[in-house]
């Protein structure tokens, strides 16, 4: 883990998606933050001592989708599938495949393994999977303050962890995608899916992959924009998102499932379609859902954390 010792700096942006604004100055304490996303091989170690079995792996509860079709109350998660040519760019149902027996071991469903993944960040996490690995290593899951304060690096208010670029000399900083997404991806940076997380160069206080490779839970409840602007001239301490109720998708009033808010971006982030490869970019995940791009990492708070991090890390 990375020891950060905290302190102010601007949050959000009111440059790009309206969900990221007001940019505004907020505080954290000192904590430690995993050095990478977790991985293959260490969700693997607390599979076995604890016998967790992971949302993806567990048949939905009728009473949770009301109206849902029994085919769809099945054991599986959402695989990215590269659409036909021809596709809306609008009708993102037409990349993504709610399949069956898709799970972090299997992560492109039956037949898929992790054959050379044990490096690569673990996929197919729903919230409580990753909150109950965080609570077996000693752990707790960033808030979504934490986290965009270690994305940043130290460079504050700068629009990639890295600067103010996205590709400085055409060479890329992180995994995303390379061309017109969902149709062309050009692979410049060599990697389809997932990458091992520390394929790339860390940022500016050594922290690997908080952009790009795949999504990472936070333990904020989503709202659809920052706070508000301040009433007063202090930047607000350690802030935390939402309450539950709050966080529900007006989409879809008549399943009630909270959301959290995932930070970083993924290897499905490209500019002609979703340019949240960036510290400030925020977005809503239900608590319920797993997905071929989402993985998380670990913060401890405590200043006695030193224990934990050589018995887990």
């Amino acid at each position: 883990m990375i020891h950060l010792t905290g302190g102010i700096f601007w949050m959000g942006s009111n440059d790009h998606y309206p969900e990221e604004a007001p940019c505004h100055p907020v505080a954290v304490d000192p904590f430690w933050i995993d050095e990478a996303p977790v991985t293959n091989r260490q969700f693997k170690a607390f599979i076995a001592a604890t016998g967790h079995v992971t949302s993806a792996e567990t048949p939905p509860n009728p009473d949770d989708y009301p109206g849902a079709h029994p085919d769809m109350l099945r054991p599986a998660s959402l695989v990215f599938t590269p659409p036909e040519p021809d596709v809306v760019i609008r009708e993102f149902s037409q990349w993504w495949d709610y399949r069956i027996g898709a799970d972090w071991r299997h992560p492109l469903g039956p037949g898929s393994s992790l054959d050379g993944l044990d490096d690569h960040p673990v996929v197919h996490i729903a919230y409580d999977d990753a909150l109950a690995y965080a609570r077996w290593a000693g752990k707790e899951l960033p808030s979504e303050a934490e986290w965009e304060f270690a994305a940043r690096g130290g460079l504050d208010r700068a629009e990639f962890a890295w600067g103010d670029e996205l590709m400085p000399g055409g060479v890329p900083q992180a995994n995303t995608w390379q061309g017109a997404f969902p149709r062309e991806n050009s692979l410049l940076d060599g990697y389809l899916r997932t990458s091992p997380v520390r394929a790339y160069s860390p940022n500016g206080y050594g922290i690997f992959d908080m952009i790009g490779n795949v999504w990472e839970w936070t333990g904020d409840y989503y709202a659809d924009h920052q706070p508000g602007p301040l009433k007063t001239c202090c930047a607000p301490r350690n802030p935390r998102g939402a309450v539950a109720e709050e966080s529900f998708d007006p989409a879809m009033p008549a399943i009630r499932i909270a959301r959290k808010v995932l930070k970083g971006g993924s290897h499905l982030c490209a500019p002609n379609y979703c340019r949240r490869y960036r510290p400030a970019a925020r977005h809503p995940q239900p608590v319920d859902t797993s997905t071929s791009h989402v993985g998380f990492r670990c913060v401890i708070r405590t200043s006695d954390g030193a224990s934990n991090i050589q018995k887990h890390s």
